[in-house]
């Protein structure tokens, strides 16, 4: 895994102005080094300029980027982000046509099935990915992305440039007055964050690659097309063959994800999914006569503090324990303190470059750099609940038909701080049922399908887009920021583009959240870890975490050059301090409620300092 980064200039003339060129590559290099430490490199010709740092997995020795590729007709360089898990059958399916390879990695399997199929590559791999190539002759950049987002990818049009990157930090390491946001960027954070609208950002002008799409520019112009979409269309296997083939898609692709040069760990929480590709990894390394290592991540304090809710029910731990007792791995529980968790904020949001989710987020930061200590690369079970329909919307009346984005319907609670001429001038509650309504408005449907049935289409649709997104955001970001390759076996979009057309009744199957994926794990897992009620990712109850938070927003509000309290009205904000925190209502997902909202708001304020944000309404 690693970052990519680059430059596009139309007009030409940067070998003339090399060196200056050269120190920007490498100082946006700097900014993602965390993505890649192993090693870096740039490419510099006259209209573009790439930049790459490694993390090294595959190939170690001949894996380096920028790569390159002379036909004898046309010149053609790269960089690349992510892991081609098909890459050996795309390889011998190029050498069938005649195509020789210098190196076992799946860079050059890209970049030279590129020269045979032009931007319809994508269609061929299977993995997750961001890539850039430069075709010399052509004087052509195409920019690329993985059919769900798995691996990210922004750019800008800056003036007779175009900036791209992995991560927004990059393009900032160019011009750090790119840290605007204007009217449409407080409504995302606002409004709709820690998620954003597909295509958007806070930013103002920073647009991000989608999802199943490129992005080309040469001295023509511009263009954006998408290369895979989810369409609706009959199911037709019945119970048994659906059970078979949901079945074998995870075993094909836990396996499929495994592929690395380097030892591979993964995360075990003692829930449903992480349990299943703990299991099928687990069989694998047996077969190779190998012990798999697993993590499970608690907080100072649950065993005393833990409030079971409607949203999470049971502690991991001791499900956690019985898994990896009963697949015999080498098993390490990390726990993170109250400071450690707080202290972590900041880093969160220097990973996403951004405000995010909060201490959710500041909490994997701590435990990846944990779990990086040993490993590169980690397989979780993020995105199961999304493709499955674990999340209580799906069949909870209330959420479920609520005309809103079912995770983040309360605009009560995300404007109670705000001044109120800053929600009245941004109309933050209507943003937020636009984008609801443009998402269900673009759903894949099947003809004649309606009621019920229809709904589910919808409700699956916008958590593939918005929710599933946000949590494949996250996970990104917060291994990356200690060079931890986070994989996600749920994710192939095989089992993604199967499971969108399963009915209901069968996802549901034997009256239970996620049914389907029960009846498709049987024979991996123990009874009582295949029929748990689903639990999120655990969070802590601690008291003196909350007293952390209290203390460090009332100092924001004593005083006025804080940035965040543009935003804010204070006197709102000191008596919501003197409220009791609020855990079981959420204002965002499962688990951000009362602290998660000072934390948020935290976050914002360490933003708008480091990056010398300017808001510009």
């Amino acid at each position: 895994m690693c970052g990519i980064s680059g430059i596009y200039r139309r007009v030409g003339g940067m070998k003339q102005e090399g060196e200056r060129y050269r120190n920007v590559l490498m100082a946006m290099n700097k900014a993602q080094k965390h993505r890649g430490p192993d090693e870096g490199g740039i490419y510099l010709a006259d209209s573009c300029g790439l930049a790459h740092v490694r993390l090294s997995i595959l190939d170690l020795k001949m894996g380096t980027q920028p790569m390159y590729y002379h036909t004898g007709v046309e010149k053609y360089a790269i960089v690349y982000n992510g892991e081609i898990y098909n890459m050996h059958e795309i390889r011998k399916e190029l050498m069938s046509q005649g195509i020789s390879f210098d190196t076992t990695c799946d860079t050059e399997v890209i970049l030279k099935g590129y020269v045979v199929w032009g931007t319809d590559i994508a269609k061929h791999l299977n993995g997750i990915f961001a890539f850039a190539i430069w075709e010399e002759g052509a004087k052509r950049l195409t920019l690329c992305r993985d059919r769900l987002g798995v691996k990210p990818l922004f750019y800008k049009i800056h003036g007779e440039e175009v900036l791209f990157a992995s991560e927004i930090k990059a393009m900032l390491a160019y011009d750090k007055g790119i840290a605007k946001v204007d009217k449409q960027g407080l409504c995302e954070l606002l409004a709709l964050g820690p998620a954003h609208t597909s295509g958007k950002t806070v930013y103002q002008g920073v647009t991000e690659v989608q999802p199943g799409y490129f992005f080309q520019i040469d001295e023509h112009g511009m263009r954006e097309e998408s290369y895979w979409r989810l369409e609706g269309h009959e199911h037709e296997d019945n119970e048994e063959k659906t059970i078979e083939k949901t079945a074998f898609l995870i075993r094909d692709a836990i396996r499929k994800q495994l592929l690395s040069d380097i030892p591979v760990c993964t995360f075990l929480s003692g829930g449903l999914d992480s349990s299943i590709v703990t299991s099928v990894a687990s069989e694998c390394m047996r077969e190779k006569g190998m012990t798999l290592s697993t993590y499970s991540f608690d907080f100072e304090g649950n065993e005393e503090y833990f409030a079971a809710n409607s949203f999470q029910p049971s502690q991991d731990a001791p499900f956690a324990r019985e898994m990896s007792e009963y697949l015999g791995t080498d098993h390490t529980i990390l726990t993170c303190s109250n400071e450690n968790l707080f202290l972590h904020l900041y880093d969160a949001m220097k990973a996403r470059d951004y405000p995010c989710m909060a201490d959710v987020e500041s909490s994997l930061i701590y435990f990846c750099g944990e779990v990086s200590k040993r490993f590169k690369v980690t397989l979780t079970g993020e995105c199961a609940d999304e493709i499955f329909g674990g999340y209580p919307w799906f069949y909870r009346k209330d959420m479920f038909e609520r005309h809103a984005f079912p995770w983040s319907y309360d605009m009560d609670a995300r404007t109670a701080l705000l001044k109120q001429e800053l929600v009245d001038e941004l109309k933050l509650e209507e943003y937020s049922i636009k984008a609801y309504e443009n998402t269900i408005a673009e759903t894949p449907r099947l003809a004649g399908e309606m009621g019920e049935e229809a709904r589910r289409r919808e409700l699956s649709y916008l958590n593939l887009r918005w929710f599933m997104a946000t949590l494949l955001e996250r996970m990104d970001r917060t291994s990356m920021y200690h060079g931890l390759e986070a994989r996600v076996p749920f994710a192939d979009h095989r089992i993604v583009e199967y499971l969108y057309n399963v009915p209901w009744h069968m996802k549901f199957m034997g009256g239970m959240e996620k049914g389907l994926l029960r009846h498709a794990a049987k024979g991996l897992l123990p009874d009582s870890v295949l029929f748990r009620k689903k639990s999120p990712y655990p969070k802590t109850y601690h008291p003196n975490y909350e007293r952390l938070l209290k203390d460090a927003f009332a100092e924001i509000l004593e005083h006025e050059d804080e940035p965040v309290r543009q935003l804010l009205d204070v006197d709102k904000a000191r008596r919501f301090l003197e409220k009791p925190m609020s855990y079981a209502k959420p204002w965002y997902g499962q688990l951000m409620a009362g602290p998660q909202m000072l934390a948020y708001y935290l976050q914002i304020n360490m933003w708008m300092k480091e990056y010398q944000v300017k808001v510009e309404v």
